[in-house]
């Protein structure tokens, strides 16, 4: 108190000349109309100016939460535009097998948004680590995707993180066809060019062209059909010349993957359980 005191008397004629100052303000701005105008033109622009920086840190903030639901809308309008795309072929005549019911499928996945943590290009065998785990309801063998394509599958679990096979790993074999076309073979890459992998055992009487595009066919539990792959860029004949061997360029940029989206079909218990009773049939048939 002693301290403030001695402030005040050794400053009091700065503390006055700014209380007049402040004082002769009030007055000229709120009984002179021109003033006036003038103060609050500056102000409302001057309070424009801080809600603006408010609104770009705001942004800059939530642009975790905007990637994240363009990634799920992405995927969502990806698999829209491919069922459409085939109920149009049907109304128009086109020669397609067409199912009406697969616009309803896309009910039965439920997405898991996740982030990338740590990714690899440069080797033969990549894995990419993601934010989300058990925790978060992620299982082995689901299906990774991002906003452009496909990604991997989910291999080691944990309580809140997950390792992902992606297509860049030489382990690593996807079922997909070749678009409007029907014939299927596997997705595999062999080490070297990350924007490319090779799609084999395309039968050698299957009919396509370079540019066709790639996708899953659905034939497993893990990815719904319809999910783009690649498109198609060199056709070359197998080692053993009894089928094709398509390279594809992949629409997934994997140097630039930060957010992904992990497929929960909530049928895969209901399909698995149907493939252990099938096989355990099978083994019980043959030891008769």
């Amino acid at each position: 108190m002693r301290n403030l005191l001695e402030f005040i008397t050794k400053h009091y004629h700065w503390l006055l000349f700014a209380a007049l100052e402040v004082f002769s303000a009030v007055l000229l701005f709120r009984y002179n109309s021109y003033q006036g105008s003038v103060w609050i033109s500056s102000a409302n622009a001057v309070a424009g100016k801080i809600y603006e920086w408010e609104a770009a840190v705001e942004s800059f903030f939530s642009l975790k939460q905007v990637n994240e639901e363009l990634t799920l809308r992405n995927f969502y309008l990806e698999r829209q535009v491919n069922q459409l795309t085939r109920l149009y072929g049907e109304a128009t005549g086109d020669s397609l097998s067409i199912d009406k019911g697969e616009l309803r499928m896309l009910k039965q996945y439920n997405l898991i948004p996740a982030k990338v943590v740590s990714n690899s290009l440069e080797k033969e065998d990549n894995l990419i680590t993601i934010n989300r785990g058990k925790a978060d309801g992620i299982e082995p063998d689901m299906g990774v995707v991002c906003g452009t394509g496909i990604v991997g599958v989910t291999f080691l679990v944990a309580e809140h993180y997950t390792v992902v096979l992606p297509v860049l790993n030489t382990k690593s074999r996807i079922s997909c066809a070749i678009r409007g076309r029907g014939y299927f073979g596997y997705l595999h890459w062999q080490g070297g060019d990350p924007s490319t992998a090779f799609v084999e055992d395309i039968p050698r009487h299957a009919r396509f062209k370079r540019g066709d595009w790639v996708e899953t066919n659905g034939f497993s539990s893990i990815f719904p059909p319809g999910v783009l792959v690649g498109k198609i860029i060199q056709v070359y004949n197998s080692r053993d010349g009894l089928s094709y061997r398509l390279k594809v360029q992949l629409t997934t940029d994997f140097g630039r993957l930060r957010d992904v989206c992990v497929i929960n079909d909530k049928s895969i218990a209901e399909k698995a359980k149907l493939i252990g009773v099938a096989r355990d049939s099978l083994l019980n048939a043959g030891r008769k």
